[in-house]
């Protein structure tokens, strides 16, 4: 049994450790390990994964964030990449064979088209998060109906936030992971400037 063979056996024998370190192993061939346990971590998820949870199956002198780099660079020239979304990293397909995807899947309309009010509440949530109905009307000079809120909720765009200290403490409304990895954000840090009229 190789080196290699021995390390990667399963863990049901008697109690056998995950090897993060793989110091059995010479430099280069231990970090093309550790970027190999990286690409098969987020390649099974469908959700960003951060630095913390991948940090789980290298060694401690391990730099994610240069490991994910020489990922990255393999990755050039290929029709997906890696991106560094929602507070972590995540595969995804670049954005010029959106057209061939969507021809050979058949995924027909998408679901994530949005109506220009709804575009606006969302907007508005971001921006003003934590924000209650009473706060969507204020900045609407409307009700905002609660069925347009279910939408975006349903999209998993928005979720419920803390209670608001106005009277009868009412729910607020706050973006999800799911906002940010939709309009390719690593946070909310990364909304463009509002622009604000003298009106």
């Amino acid at each position: 049994m190789t080196t290699a063979t021995r390390k990667r056996k399963p863990a049901d024998d008697g109690g056998a450790v995950f090897d993060r370190e793989l110091d059995e192993l010479p430099q280069e061939l231990r970090w093309r390990e550790w970027m190999e346990r990286i690409e098969a971590v987020l390649f099974a998820s469908a959700s960003p994964v951060g630095r913390e949870d991948l940090a789980r199956v290298v060694g401690q002198g391990a730099s994610v964030e240069m490991l994910i780099e020489d990922i990255q660079s393999e990755l050039v020239g290929r029709p997906y990449e890696l991106a560094q979304v929602a507070g972590g990293w995540m595969f995804r397909t670049r954005t010029q064979f959106a057209d061939a995807i969507k021809a050979a899947a058949d995924l027909g309309e998408q679901p994530l088209t949005f109506t220009e009010m709804e575009m606006g509440v969302l907007c508005a949530i971001a921006y003003h998060q934590p924000i209650d109905r009473a706060g969507l009307a204020d900045i609407f000079g409307k009700e905002v109906s609660r069925d347009l809120l279910a939408r975006l909720r349903y999209k998993d765009l928005i979720t419920s936030g803390p209670r608001s200290p106005r009277p009868g403490a009412p729910h607020t409304f706050v973006t999800t992971e799911t906002f940010l990895v939709t309009f390719d954000l690593q946070s909310l840090r990364d909304l463009p400037e509002l622009e604000l009229s003298d009106t």
